[in-house]
């Protein structure tokens, strides 16, 4: 005897399967760009906060220590006791805090350009001037 499949049981066809997929990929070709261009965005405010903490913890560490990191010392001097340094009550940070969102390490110059001191990520392409997600940001 035969059964009768309904057109729900047998499930898609392959056309129709193929016209989903032209569609969803046209719909990402639009929104993609726009996604990417956002979390571009993001991570460049991110970047200002990181930024922001790891200048905190420089305020803190001049505090208590009396004086910056000199530029021989860098930010390691907030994850490790510096030789010599008799009030540092750190550590101040983690390692993988002193990397921007792009996994580059921040650049820290003492005494800074009219500042005690720089804090810098040179952005997306790790280096120096750019526009957009590739602009330096400093502290």
């Amino acid at each position: 005897m035969k059964t009768r499949t309904t057109r729900a049981a047998r499930g898609f066809t392959l056309l129709e399967l193929v016209i989903v997929l032209v569609i969803l990929g046209t719909i990402m070709a639009f929104v993609g760009p726009k996604i990417f261009q956002q979390m571009g965005k993001a991570n460049s405010a991110t970047a200002k906060i990181m930024i922001q903490d790891v200048a905190g913890k420089l305020e803190l560490f001049r505090l208590e220590v009396g004086r910056y990191p000199t530029a021989q010392e860098g930010l390691q001097a907030l994850v490790k006791q510096p030789p010599g340094v008799d009030k540092w009550a750190g550590p101040y940070l983690k390692d993988t805090d002193l990397k921007d969102p792009w996994g580059n390490d921040f650049k820290y110059n003492q005494p800074g350009n009219g500042k005690p001191y720089d804090l810098i990520s040179l952005g997306a392409d790790n280096q120096p001037g750019g526009e957009g997600e590739n602009r330096d940001i400093t502290n």
